[in-house]
């Protein structure tokens, strides 16, 4: 089975909307990116700036957080501020403990997000009909129905309901065979998401307008949480590790969690949360998450650069320099080139560093260059599709090379647009 046919769970489509901007996340859709601001939401722009950033990067959903009446206030004008920057990015708005309020007292912000996100745990105290907790759920779910928005209804092990995993303790010390503390904590996540899903739909929320995730922070723990939730329903899932880190190691994590799911079918969006770096641009999970799917052979974002580690062979770091070059150019290009020359998306460029493997990957590749490794003749053969067509050789290699790519480009998917 190909990489392209990679099975996927059947689940109901759920579509988040901002005017005629529509992502649908299950039946069969695209998994979709999403990624989530880190400013205040009190500050409009400071605000809209980082959601451009991440729009821009390709997160096809963008959330933020609204966490306090300032926020709240400041939501319709975040939106507008946005429209007026060409950026049409459904915005998913991030409530806790205080979002049944938020939603009730400022219409305006109910109004401009495009889709609310719950976390039953964090909603007042008590079980069932009757408590805090469930009279604030329905405040939420009778605002979303009004405004028709979907929810996400988000259960984290961190803000678990207390009273339901108390129940359920209970009940394991009465089994013939107890759990574990751990096959409790899997099963009190299922059962939170799924029967709050059950109660928004007895509120009336229609179930196409309900969105699952069960997050936890270890990757065995993920993995484990999101096959018994995929087993037991067919709402659309949001994948992701609640906090995945800081650099490689959250990168990693990530990877290696979604990458399992995901290769079983189980995932309609993701999101990867990485810890950034101080000053670092946020957008760096957005490039992780499309990565994520695109080097699995289930979406394409942008042409993806091929390149050797380099062995004792290319002692010159002039291929690793180019590579380097050539990543950058062809993403920075992306913003420009989405529009004007589809499928370049789905473009390979092979820079390799000697001949070991060099003319052969180079080949295999829409473009290739074979730069000379340590003793080898300083020359650099180019191959278009398949074919060698010019060696380059002198101080002005980089720049011929990506000369060869931009003219490719323009070449072979601007005359798939015109053919379009």
């Amino acid at each position: 089975m190909s990489a392209g046919a990679l099975p996927r769970r059947r689940a109901r489509q759920v579509q988040v909307r901002w005017r005629d901007q529509v992502v649908a996340m299950g039946g069969g859709a695209p998994v979709a990116v999403q990624s989530m601001t880190n400013t205040d939401t009190a500050d409009p722009i400071g605000t809209a700036i980082q959601v451009k950033e991440l729009a821009q990067a390709g997160s096809e959903l963008v959330r933020i957080t609204v966490n306090s009446p300032e926020a709240a206030a400041q939501v319709a004008a975040l939106r507008e501020q946005l429209d007026r920057m060409d950026i049409h990015v459904p915005l998913i708005g991030d409530f806790h403990y205080n979002g049944h309020k938020l939603l009730t007292q400022y219409p305006e912000c109910a109004q401009a997000l495009s889709k609310y996100r719950i976390n039953p745990g964090n909603m007042g105290s008590g079980s069932g009909a009757g408590s805090k907790r469930d009279d604030n759920f329905a405040q939420m779910i009778e605002v979303a129905c009004r405004y028709d928005k979907p929810v996400r209804i988000g259960v984290n092990w961190g803000s678990l309901d207390q009273t339901l995993l108390a129940r359920m303790m209970d009940e394991n010390s009465q089994r013939a065979e107890p759990w574990t503390a751990q096959q409790v904590m899997y099963e009190a996540l299922v059962r939170s998401a799924i029967e709050n899903a059950q109660r928004a739909e007895e509120l009336g929320l229609a179930g196409n307008k309900i969105c699952l995730s069960a997050k936890v922070s270890g990757v065995q723990d993920l993995i484990a949480v999101y096959r018994g939730l995929a087993a037991r329903c067919d709402y659309p899932l949001h994948l992701g590790l609640t906090e995945a880190g800081m650099g490689s190691k959250g990168m990693v994590a990530s990877t290696a969690a979604l990458a399992v799911l995901l290769q079983e079918g189980i995932g309609d969006t993701i999101r990867v949360s990485l810890t950034p770096e101080p000053g670092a641009p946020r957008s760096k999970e957005v490039m992780v998450a499309q990565e994520i799917l695109q080097t699995m052979g289930l979406r394409a974002f942008t042409p993806m650069v091929i390149a050797c580690p380099g062995c004792g062979r290319t002692t010159s770091t002039f291929f690793q320099e180019l590579a380097s070059r050539i990543q950058s150019y062809l993403r920075e290009q992306m913003l420009v080139w989405r529009s004007q020359y589809p499928g370049v998306e789905n473009m390979n460029v092979a820079v390799m560093g000697c001949v070991v493997n060099g003319p052969g990957e180079s080949k295999h590749a829409n473009i290739g260059i074979s730069l000379p490794g340590t003793g080898e003749t300083p020359v650099a053969p180019v191959f278009v599709d398949g074919e060698r067509t010019v060696t380059l050789k002198g101080e002005r290699i980089a720049e011929e090379f990506q000369a060869i790519v931009e003219n490719y480009v323009k070449t072979k998917y601007g005359a798939n647009k015109i053919a379009a």
